[in-house]
């Protein structure tokens, strides 16, 4: 009778240890609802953001986001899970817009026509535009008495800010809140290394903008430590120069000694995309948060692409921010597509060129990531923007790379030196250069390999990137702060953190050491010769 007993008795046991074991996961997994407060920059940085804080806000958080009233990509009229607090600014949107096309232009254009004395004087007007609107922006809202009061009163329990955009970190130090930073990176990541404490060897760390992969030569490396050299003390003399000041009046601290406060740090990358190297406990890698499978496509683009046949399609974006080029560069794309056998999906909006091929159809706009992740897609041609970097490395997809600006080129330089894409000139670039380009990409295995590679490895995480970058802003609310994951280099003056008082030390030490030896041995060298030569007498 008791061997019948046993496994009824041994599955009521069971079953109320699985019962348990529900209400403690219920228990520790149930995450109250706190209070986020947003400070996003604009383009695509907000695209990013905003996946991220509409997930917080799906999970239960009030999620407000601090909009300036001129910004472009940001619509706080349509229906969102996100409230957005809009503040006015001194400047328009056409101001704004016109600075971006001007910056735009000069970049794609300008830059390689001139000299490097031109270059210092239109850079130096072109800062001190930049930093004149970023000003007005944080006047809006730490000189806005009234907002500022507001938000007080609404006790944020995080602020989530991008330091693209300065004045987040003013924002949440004001308000006494911890602040989480997600961005891509800096220029000569000198955020990330001179506030935030990140190492970076010059020696296999290659800065940002340099376009050079890990492994140098003598002369990259030398020129990657010149280089960063220059990126420092251009971050010395502008960034930190202005904003020393605005900071210290606010607040009468420095800028980097309130961004060195961030408790974490989310950079949209990860290891399938970047160079191995050293990091910190606070630094943490969300690469293609944005990434989703494929959906069905629109009929009238999925009518497209199954007319493709066994050739497939290759999908031409250069981005949202670039509308249309010169004639003489779009003539050249086109007829470079045109004489490819696969259709060719471009998102263009531009005048269409005179040399478009029956095969090449432009779109205003076209679903991106759908298409990357359709199995006739052969090829992507990019700009090298990170999201859609990501969405190629997402789904597998070879690349011919056309860099135009900022991130773009060491971007392709990323994907090049890890074998799924060709990097090309856009100003040198000839017809021939693309089309043998793309039909290296399609035709030559090697490339689909290396992007399928890196596809698993992107896939093989632990936790999917989106929810990472959840995990790690609620981690920060949960126990109000990281400052666990802070290293002390934080507390150290620069000629501490290098060890240069060791060293003079050391070398005080050791001075003092031959000083003394010397001196000793003169002394009784001298004694003895005194001895031996009264000896003599």
């Amino acid at each position: 009778a008791a061997c019948k007993l046993l496994p009824t008795t041994l599955g009521s046991n069971m079953l109320w240890i699985h019962v348990f074991l529900l209400l403690q996961l219920g228990f520790f997994s149930a995450v109250s609802s706190e209070k986020i407060l947003a400070w996003p920059a604009d383009a695509s940085h907000w695209l990013n953001l905003r996946l991220i804080l509409e997930e917080l806000a799906h999970k239960g958080h009030e999620v407000t986001a601090l909009v300036h009233s001129a910004n472009m990509l940001i619509d706080h009229n349509l229906p969102s899970a996100l409230k957005a607090e809009v503040f006015p600014v001194a400047f328009t949107k056409e101001t704004f817009l016109t600075l971006q096309r001007d910056f735009f232009n000069f970049w794609i254009y300008g830059v390689h026509n001139m000299s490097y004395w031109e270059l210092y004087e239109h850079l130096k007007v072109a800062v001190a535009s930049s930093l004149k609107l970023q000003r007005d922006t944080c006047d809006g809202v730490l000189k806005n008495k009234e907002l500022m009061y507001k938000l007080q009163n609404q006790k944020f329990d995080i602020v989530v800010a991008d330091p693209v955009a300065p004045c987040g970190e003013l924002i949440a130090e004001s308000l006494g809140v911890p602040f989480v930073y997600s961005f891509r990176f800096s220029m000569g990541n000198s955020l990330e290394r001179l506030c935030g404490q990140l190492p970076s060897p010059f020696s296999y760390v290659p800065g940002a903008m340099t376009a050079f992969s890990d492994k140098m030569s003598f002369g990259q490396r030398l020129a990657n430590t010149v280089l960063y050299a220059f990126q420092d003390l251009i971050f010395s003399l502008v960034f930190q120069k202005n904003w020393d000041n605005y900071y210290s009046e606010i607040l009468g601290k420095y800028v980097c000694e309130i961004m060195g406060k961030a408790e974490i740090w989310l950079i949209r990358t990860y290891w399938d995309f970047e160079y191995p190297r050293p990091i910190l406990p606070n630094f943490k890698f969300v690469g293609g948060l944005h990434c989703a499978p494929a959906k069905p496509l629109p009929e009238e683009i999925e009518k497209v692409v199954e007319s493709s046949g066994e050739h497939g399609i290759v999908v031409f974006s250069m981005g949202s921010m670039i509308k249309n080029f010169s004639n003489e560069r779009t003539n050249i794309i086109a007829a470079a597509l045109s004489q490819l056998p696969q259709k060719v999906l471009w998102r263009y909006s531009g005048k269409k060129p005179d040399a478009l091929g029956e095969n090449t159809i432009t779109y205003d706009w076209i679903p991106q990531n759908d298409l990357l992740g359709h199995p006739k897609t052969k090829a992507f041609i990019t700009h090298g923007g990170t999201n859609g970097i990501y969405e190629a490395i997402y789904h597998g997809v070879p690349i011919v790379g056309i860099p135009l600006f900022a991130e773009q080129p060491d971007n392709i330089v990323h994907m090049k030196s890890k074998g799924m894409a060709i990097m090309l000139d856009f100003n040198k670039m000839g017809t021939q250069d693309l089309l043998d380009a793309v039909n290296t990409v399609i035709n030559n295995p090697t490339y689909k390999e290396n992007a399928m590679r890196l596809s698993r490895i992107h896939h093989d995480q632990p936790v999917k990137p989106l929810d990472s970058a959840v995990f790690w802003i609620e981690f920060v609310m949960r126990h109000k702060g990281a400052k666990h994951l802070r290293p002390a280099s934080h507390e150290l003056t620069w000629y501490q953190y290098h060890c240069l008082d060791v060293i003079g030390f050391m070398f005080v030490c050791l001075f003092l050491f031959f000083y003394i030896t010397i001196t000793f041995l003169t002394f009784c060298y001298k004694k003895c010769c005194r001895t031996t030569k009264e000896k003599n007498q």
